[in-house]
């Protein structure tokens, strides 16, 4: 049976809800028979990065505190392999899949195999595209690109005349990608427009791969030296790469440098003055929220999600985590209260 998704409005006299409630539609016999332990299917991209560890240890953590079992799959970047990783899920009969995909688009296939064998899907932290999936639990992506810019915008105003940036955007297999440089363009749309922001040069980086974040800075060297005042990177793997290549010139720290994740090396480099700022996602809330989410649908009982994002088919029911802007000055209020990196490990060197 597939998922079915209905709208739901609460009211009450200081508030009105509404909601998407997302429910499997299992047969009587199933739902008589649902294991007292839920099996997760966990299909992730990567774990090459940091970041990724900490959402799988997170997730695999609560889903096991409430009595899951999580196999875990990563398909190192790899459309072909993660979709074999998919389908040796639904082989073992998962009770519910979450998956972080490596190409959006490629994934619509998966979903469309796990609603075969009557299993949910979830899409953690990337829009799986053109599909009928079931839910998209992720962090704000366009609010993660808006915040990035304005931040630089904040800096430029201190300082009168024209700034000259480049752009380095994420993986293009990667839909949130597209939605951080949306959330960027809304910001800086007008300052191009009148001419306070020139972008000098911008390209994507292959598989968010920090070598090739790099290439993209010393392409912007080479035509037009360290003359510019800032690099509006995606997140912080490519931040690193630009960051070597500004150090390469001599002029790491004298060049605005954004981020998003917050590593440990980021927030290290934010400490020590090369990076300006990273974005703070609180992890753990994102991956148990996932987690007790998973476990809800694969029990079959009801879900209530207050968003919706358009993935090229439908309207996809979603949990929208908020984050914060991270730099030197707040980084012991926010990454170091959080318990996300411990304050010794942050101590310039």
């Amino acid at each position: 049976m597939r998922v079915r998704v209905f709208l739901v409005i609460f009211s009450c006299i200081v508030s009105v809800v509404t909601g998407l409630v997302i429910s499997r539609n299992h047969s009587a016999s199933r739902a008589e028979t649902v294991r007292r332990d839920v099996v997760i299917g966990f299909s992730l991209d990567t774990l090459k990065e940091e970041r990724w560890q900490h959402d799988r240890d997170f997730f695999v953590a609560r889903a096991q505190g409430l009595g899951a079992e999580v196999l875990v799959q990563a398909a190192n970047s790899d459309d072909t392999r993660q979709m074999q990783d998919v389908q040796a899920l639904i082989s073992r009969k998962v009770d519910v899949l979450v998956i972080v995909p490596h190409n959006g688009a490629a994934m619509a296939k998966a979903v469309a195999l796990a609603h075969d064998a009557d299993i949910p899907v979830i899409a953690y932290d990337r829009l799986i595209t053109d599909s009928d999936l079931d839910l998209y639990i992720s962090f704000d992506a366009v609010k993660v690109g808006a915040l990035q810019a304005q931040y630089l915008i904040d800096r430029f105003k201190a300082k009168s005349g024209k700034k000259r940036i480049v752009r380095i955007h994420g993986a293009k297999t990667d839909h949130n990608a597209v939605l951080f440089k949306q959330g960027q363009d809304s910001v800086l749309a007008p300052y191009i427009k009148d001419g306070r922001i020139d972008v000098i040069h911008e390209d994507w980086a292959e598989n968010w791969k920090p070598e090739n974040a790099k290439k993209i800075a010393n392409a912007a060297i080479t035509r037009f030296g360290a003359d510019f005042d800032a690099i509006l990177a995606a997140n912080d793997g490519t931040a690193g790469g630009a960051i070597q290549a500004l150090m390469e010139e001599g002029v790491a720290g004298d060049i605005l440098v954004t981020g998003q994740d917050a590593e440990l090396a980021a927030c290290q480099r934010i400490m020590q003055g090369t990076q300006s700022m990273t974005i703070y996602k609180p992890l753990e809330r994102l991956a148990s929220q996932a987690a007790e989410t998973a476990v809800l649908m694969a029990k079959g009982r009801p879900v209530i999600a207050s968003q919706v994002t358009d993935n090229g088919r439908k309207a996809v029911p979603s949990m929208l985590v908020d984050v914060v802007v991270a730099t030197k000055d707040n980084m012991e209020a926010t990454v170091v209260k959080d318990g996300f990196h411990p304050r010794q490990a942050l101590i310039p060197r």
